[in-house]
């Protein structure tokens, strides 16, 4: 995690800057968790460096937040929000936390806490209707409330860096909300980190809004697939390398 989030960051910038120069830019951007950051890059709310240094931080906080092995994070497919919202709340008990993540699409929530409370909501949502329930591998139950002492030492470091006023809006995690102030954006940093993300309402905002495409850049295709799958009226586009940059700036210059 501590490498892995400043190479993501790097990936998506170095996308984001070659699109740039080919013409492209944007009306509005979000990011999903780890995204965030880049967003706020792209928006010029942060430098590059600050936000390379922030990730490997807030990686690092992350890991060291839950030992390995005591918490994981599961998806969930095809059972209503507040059905798994239910579940959570019926096997947090005895000090064990199990809390909805990531609210990917309307089909697929991710649910994070304590390794066995997850195993048991991840069955019981099976029993409960679910399609799939899928345990995920990661190193820690990002976006719960067993992250605090991370949130606690990154709100530290967040407070220490210069966060400025811009103009392109970034969607944040944690309300779907547009800000253009860095104090805004600073304090939506420290509060993604316990906090789900609302993507399906980050994706509504986006689509309320009027936009028509959505650019998805860095490693990977999930967010223009969430995009697909909620409105199939938006054009979705994805740069994670040469080939799909200039496929991408071929098809936007036709429009």
């Amino acid at each position: 995690t501590e490498n892995a989030q400043p190479a993501i960051l790097t990936h998506s910038i170095i996308a984001l800057k070659r699109l740039r120069e080919n013409g492209i830019d944007s009306d509005m951007v979000a990011g999903h968790s780890l995204g965030e950051y880049s967003a706020l890059v792209a928006a010029g709310a942060i430098g590059f460096l600050d936000a390379v240094r922030l990730v490997q931080l807030r990686g690092r906080f992350m890991q060291e937040a839950v030992p390995v092995g005591v918490g994981t994070m599961a998806a969930i497919i095809g059972l209503p929000l507040e059905k798994i919202q239910t579940l959570c709340l019926e096997y947090s008990t005895d000090g064990y936390i199990v809390q909805p993540a990531n609210m990917n699409s309307p089909e697929q929530t991710v649910i994070a806490g304590h390794r066995d409370a997850v195993e048991k909501v991840s069955a019981e949502a099976k029993q409960a209707g679910a399609k799939k329930s899928v345990l995920l591998p990661v190193s820690a139950p990002f976006h719960c409330s067993l992250m605090k002492s991370a949130e606690v030492k990154l709100q530290i470091e967040l407070a220490k860096t210069e966060f400025k006023n811009f103009t392109i809006p970034v969607i944040t995690n944690v309300e779907a909300k547009a800000v253009t102030s860095g104090i805004e954006a600073r304090d939506a940093l420290v509060r993604q980190v316990c906090s789900p993300v609302q993507w399906v309402d980050i994706m509504k905002h986006m689509v309320d809004q009027g936009i028509q495409a959505i650019i998805e850049i860095g490693p990977g295709k999930v967010l223009s697939g969430l995009m697909r799958r909620y409105n199939k009226e938006i054009d979705c586009y994805q740069v994670e390398d040469e080939e799909s940059l200039e496929k991408t700036v071929a098809a936007l210059k036709q429009k």
